[in-house]
C-alpha cells in the first residue's frame, strides 16, 4: 500500500539573485535543515576523504538503504526508533497504557524482553494479542498502539538529523532510489516540508513496488518491513513475507537493482543479516563479490572495523568509515551528496528530474498541498 505525507510550508527566501529562481521552488520554514557553517561541522579537523569509486557515481546509479541509525539520529528522543527491541518495548508500553493486556500477560511479555528471548516471536505474539481474529486491521488495537508509538514524529526531529535527511533528499531528487528497513516515515515528513511529495510503499502493493524497481517511481520510498501508517503492511515475522517472495516478477526486478546498481547503506548496522534483506538480495544474487556496494559506518574499534570490512567484501560491499563519532555522518554525507550531484550537473549535464514528471509518475497532481506556516 502507498501513502503520501502532505503538508504546507513557508517559502524560502533566496540567498542571492543567482539562486533566486531555484530557491523559490523549494519552500522553507523551520523544517529546512539549517546551513551549518564550517566551524559548526568541525571543518578545521581532518576530514575523511571520499572514496573515488563512490564519489564518482551518478545519483541514478545509487540505491540508498536507510537503517535504524538514521532514524535514531533524526529523532533520538523516540526509543522505538533506536532498535528492534526498543520498538517492541514501546508497543508493549502502549498496550499497557491502553489497558489491553492482563497483568499476567504483561509480566510474561516483560520477562521475555528482559531475558532477550527471540524478539521476533515476542513481537509476533504481542501483535496476535492485539489483533483479534479478523481480516480488518482497522478493528484491531495494533493500529492504535502503532500510532501511539510513532505519534507526532515531526515535532521530535532534531536539526542535525534534518541536515542528514536533506542530503538524502538531494540525492533522491537527482535520481537515486531509496529503500528502508524502518517503520517510520521521517524522510517523507521532512520532504513534505520542503515541498517535495514522497510516496511510502510497502511490499503489499506489488504493482507499485514493481514500478519502483523499474525506476518509474523515483519519488517513492520502499519500506521493506512496512510503514506504520499502513498497519496491514507491517510484517514482524519472516513467514509474513512468503506471499511477496512468491511473486517472482517483483522479486526479480528488485534483485536486478542489486546486480546493476550500487547500494549505499546508511545507519544499517546488521541490515545484511536481516531475513528480508537476505531473501530479497543476498540469497538469490550470484557472484556477489563482483558487485560494488558501500556501507558507511563509524570507526569505533579498529579491530572490529577491519573484521567487518573483510567480511563485507565477500558480499560485494565496501565498508567505509565516515568518522569516529555518530555526529560525523551528516557532514560526511553532505560532502558526498554535493560531490555526486554537482558532478551529475557539470559533467553529465544531468540535473534533477522534473518535479512535475515525477509527480505524474507517482500519480500525484501537480498542484502543491502546502501547510500554513
Amino acid at each position: 500500500m502507498a501513502s503520501v505525507v502532505a503538508v504546507k510550508t513557508e517559502k524560502r527566501p533566496a540567498a542571492d539573485s543567482q539562486d533566486a529562481e531555484s530557491n523559490a521552488k523549494k519552500p522553507r520554514g523551520i523544517w529546512e535543515a539549517p546551513y551549518l557553517e564550517p566551524s559548526s561541522l568541525d571543518f578545521c579537523l581532518p576530514q575523511r576523504k571520499l572514496l573515488p569509486s563512490l564519489k564518482t557515481k551518478r545519483a541514478p546509479e545509487l540505491v540508498l538503504v536507510i537503517g535504524t541509525g538514521v532514524s535514531s539520529a533524526v529523532a533520538p528522543q523516540v526509543p522505538a526508533l533506536r532498535s528492534w527491541k526498543g520498538l517492541i518495548q514501546a508497543l508493549l508500553d502502549a498496550a499497557n497504557d491502553f489497558d489491553l493486556l492482563e497483568e499476567e500477560e504483561s509480566r510474561r511479555f516483560q520477562k521475555h524482553m528482559q531475558e532477550d528471548k527471540n524478539l521476533v516471536h515476542v513481537a509476533h505474539d504481542l501483535i496476535q494479542k492485539l489483533s483479534p481474529r479478523t481480516g480488518n486491521v482497522r478493528s484491531t488495537f495494533f493500529k492504535d498502539c502503532l500510532y501511539e508509538v510513532f505519534d507526532d514524529l515531526e515535532c521530535k526531529m532534531e536539526h542535525a538529523g534534518k541536515h542528514l535527511l536533506r542530503s538524502v533528499l538531494q540525492l533522491m531528487e537527482s535520481g537515486a532510489l531509496v529503500l528502508t528497513t524502518n517503520f517510520d516515515n521521517l524522510l517523507e515528513i521532512y520532504a513534505a516540508h520542503q515541498g517535495t511529495k514522497l510516496e511510502s510503499l510497502d511490499l503489499t502493493d506489488e504493482k507499485k513496488v514493481l514500478e519502483w524497481a523499474q525506476e518509474k517511481r523515483r519519488l517513492s520510498v520502499l519500506h521493506i518491513h512496512g510503514v506504520y501508517t499502513n498497519p496491514c503492511g507491517i510484517v514482524l515475522h519472516p513467514a509474513g513475507y512468503q506471499n511477496v517472495l512468491r511473486n517472482t516478477e517483483v522479486m526479480r526486478e528488485i534483485q536486478k537493482l542489486y546486480e546493476t546498481k550500487s547500494f549505499v547503506f546508511l545507519g544499517c548496522g546488521r541490515t545484511v543479516d536481516d531475513t528480508t534483506f537476505q531473501a530479497l538480495f543476498l540469497e538469490a544474487v550470484k557472484h556477489k563479490s563482483d558487485l560494488e556496494h558501500f556501507m558507511l559506518v563509524r570507526r569505533e574499534d579498529v579491530g572490529e572495523f577491519k573484521k567487518l570490512r573483510d567480511n563485507m567484501l565477500d558480499k560485494g560491499i565496501k565498508v567505509i568509515s565516515y568518522g569516529d563519532e555518530y555526529a560525523d555522518l551528516p557532514e560526511y554525507f553532505e560532502r558526498l551528496a554535493n560531490e555526486i550531484c554537482n558532478r551529475d550537473v557539470s559533467i553529465n549535464g544531468w540535473g534533477s528530474p522534473s518535479q512535475n514528471a515525477e509527480e505524474q509518475q507517482n500519480g500525484f497532481s501537480t498542484q502543491k498541498n502546502l501547510l500554513q506556516g
